[in-house]
């Protein structure tokens, strides 16, 4: 992945998610952010938390090692559970060993309200159908994928329903990259215009996808409205002595 990012396809999808994440992370707020996978990204760069780490579940290159703070597997977190306010996955599900463990991980370290970032390949575009096309030859190992070969594509429907069924809440999602599959940066250039035209009329097939999501935890808001219910009880008075009197107070906003 670190090599194929080096190539003009690479610098392309790199300029991108960046621009994207800039735009995205810089109004979250919190205390502890985390960007796992990807130091080649700098996702947290406009982030203002105190706290910000990368980490990576692997040696990193000697060009990016400066930037990693943490090597650890990315389903088995060094975090407490919900003591994190913001984490990043850029593509990291797609390369992770299980990808379901490692979403549900992300989870268990959130807050309840924090946000999840998730940037992934569209397998329903251009770059998707042409990767596909090159794993069924013969020579794709030896060159004929478009793309690199680690890692499998997540569905952005598909991770969606993922996202529903750990309580997350899709806040946002964003497609980008609608250029063709092409590896000079000539030609690249000269598709400049498919930009503007993928995004109004086939914009759901980019070549990757940007998803926010949010930390939801049912019922929280009830507990909290219920303990101020009881204290506004045990502050009340103990007897009333006139009973139309205390029905009347049972209706105060007070009281509710």
């Amino acid at each position: 992945m670190a090599e194929w990012l080096k190539t003009p396809p690479g610098r392309y999808l790199l300029a991108w998610e960046q621009s994207q994440l800039d735009q995205r992370v810089a109004d979250m707020f919190g205390f502890h952010a985390l960007q796992l996978g990807l130091p080649e990204l700098r996702a947290l760069r406009d982030n203002r938390m105190p706290h910000r780490w990368t980490a990576m579940d692997s040696e990193p290159s000697p060009e990016v090692q400066s930037g990693v703070a943490l090597l650890c597997d990315f389903d088995a977190l060094p975090f407490d559970s919900q003591s994190l306010d913001l984490v990043v996955m850029p593509h990291s599900l797609e390369l992770a060993r299980d990808p379901h463990l490692a979403l549900s991980e992300a989870e268990r370290v959130l807050r309840p309200e924090g946000r999840l970032v998730v940037l992934g390949f569209n397998p329903a575009s251009l770059w998707g159908l042409r990767q596909r096309l090159g794993h069924l030859k013969r020579n794709a190992s030896a060159g004929g994928l478009f793309m690199p070969r680690e890692g499998e594509f997540i569905g952005y429907r598909r991770l969606r329903d993922w996202l529903r069924l750990l309580s997350f809440e899709v806040e946002a999602g964003r497609f980008g990259c609608y250029r063709p599959p092409l590896h000079s940066e000539r030609w690249l250039a000269r598709t400049q215009w498919m930009e503007r035209v993928g995004e109004r009329w086939w914009p759901v097939f980019g070549a990757v996808y940007l998803i926010v999501a949010v930390k939801r935890v049912r019922g929280m808001r009830l507990v909290g409205l219920a303990r101020r219910q009881s204290q506004a009880s045990a502050a009340g008075p103990a007897t009333v002595g006139v009973g139309t009197r205390a029905s009347q107070g049972a209706d105060e906003p007070g009281d509710r």
